[in-house]
């Protein structure tokens, strides 16, 4: 089970840099009491745990008779996934088939260049879009689509959406045409859905059991509306990091995984707390980081810099591999003290030592523990970080589900590209070109 570890934010240990125990507490009873109050609202997210395996285990094993795999997504669509695969398969594409590309963007450069690569023939092309709008997914599925039929291939053979049950344009395009879909639960918003068939199909096409991202989800899914407090750590961590911003100011969480297998998970966790959080003036701002990598590039903004930040480190146990670092050149002090650990025990050493370099500088910084990187374990810190967001969303009395910032972005763009009932849209562009710049 994934533990907390909240001492270097308490007061007896950082001094006035830190919170009482107390408070930390009582904040965490109230989140855990709104969470159990709101249940059936806006948080399907916690019954994907106990969904039914069989259509997603039915379509991934045909996806393995494929060359290539391609995911069509943006944001919660493609962060996901690219976690599952850099996390429990990182070196996928030189050892296994289907070889993975996540294309999560609309750079022409990447997709052109993607398309030279791969054989069409031999390619499955997962399309995930819940409302099925999604501008820079569908232009990139119109491409491969218009490739695909100039070829004269069956397109039910080559492409498998991931969308609304019900609704949409993707919808409407596979029942006319017959494709695959699999459905998103219409109440599971994108950046809480990577254990919906979003990321679980991916895990199922490279040969991972989603069972077993599902068992790990469940354990927290329990956890979350525990009676007992203690035995609820997402509600410790939601409630510190609510308070180190409201009464200590720090408006930065820097989120620290040591382990190169969860530097994807850094960029999830920041997509998942900033588009939840960040709204009317409240939230805080998280930024990716890498243990050991930003040792030598942040620590020292850390430590001396603004006091703005408290930094969330992820450990790992156990990465199960004990790579010895030889001992050599016994004549060298600055190489001989190495010889006889292991790049296990030194990545652990320099986790505690920052951990304590910051500690002993009055710096908050709060540490989950994860035992091992596995499939179990994965599923357990998808649904950690996702109960300890909503939580803190119900803490800070905003809605954690929804994305009003980011809508306005999404109409000016329909309306420059002539969507139609997106014309004033389309016209407050047009004025916005014509304004003078003063470019230098």
């Amino acid at each position: 089970m994934i533990k907390l570890d909240l001492t270097n934010i308490l007061k007896e240990e950082i001094g006035q840099s830190g919170l009482d125990f107390d408070e930390i507490k009582m904040r965490a009873e109230n989140a855990v009491s709104i969470l159990k109050e709101r249940k059936n609202e806006d948080l399907d997210f916690l019954n994907l745990p106990y969904q039914d395996l069989k259509k997603i285990k039915e379509i991934g094993q045909k996806a393995r008779d494929y060359e290539y795999f391609i995911l069509l997504g943006i944001g919660g669509s493609a962060l996901g996934p690219k976690v599952i695969l850099e996390s429990l398969s990182p070196f996928h594409n030189f050892q296994k088939k289907p070889k993975v590309f996540i294309f999560d963007n609309v750079d022409p450069y990447t997709l052109r260049n993607l398309i030279e690569l791969i054989d069409l023939k031999k390619t499955l092309i997962n399309v995930i879009s819940k409302s099925g709008s999604t501008s820079e997914t569908l232009a990139s599925f119109l491409i491969f689509w218009r490739m695909i039929r100039d070829k004269k291939m069956e397109v039910r053979e080559h492409f498998v959406f991931t969308t609304d049950p019900e609704k949409g344009n993707l919808r409407i395009i596979s029942d006319e045409y017959d494709i695959p879909t699999l459905e998103i639960p219409k109440k599971v918003g994108g950046r809480y859905s990577v254990l919906s068939p979003v990321g679980l199909f991916l895990a199922e096409a490279i040969g991972i059991n989603s069972g077993d991202l599902l068992e790990g989800a469940r354990e927290i899914t329990e956890k979350a509306t525990a009676n007992n407090l203690d035995e609820n750590p997402m509600a410790y961590l939601a409630s510190s990091l609510y308070l180190m911003d409201v009464s200590k100011d720090k408006k930065i969480i820097v989120f620290l995984p040591y382990s190169d297998r969860l530097r994807s998970l850094s960029e999830w966790f920041c997509q998942l707390w900033a588009e939840s959080l960040g709204k009317e003036g409240k939230g805080t701002t998280p930024y990716p980081s890498l243990g050991t990598t930003d040792q030598h590039s942040q620590l020292q903004l850390w430590m001396e810099g603004p006091e703005d930040k408290v930094i969330l480190f992820v450990s790992i146990e156990s990465h199960n591999v004990q790579e010895e670092i030889p001992e050599e050149f016994y004549h060298i002090e600055g190489l001989r003290f190495l010889g006889g650990h292991t790049l296990e025990g030194l990545m652990h050493t320099e986790q505690i030592a920052t951990e304590m370099a910051l500690s002993l500088n009055k710096k908050a910084n709060l540490k989950i523990v994860m035992p091992k990187i596995d499939a179990y374990t994965l599923g357990q810190i998808f649904q950690f970080l996702q109960v300890t967001t909503a939580m803190a969303g119900f803490l800070y009395s905003i809605n954690p589900f929804n994305q009003p910032g980011v809508e306005l972005g999404k109409r000016l763009t329909y309306g420059a590209l002539g969507k139609r009932g997106f014309e004033s849209e389309g016209e407050e562009v047009k004025n916005y070109l014509k304004k003078k710049r003063i470019i230098i």
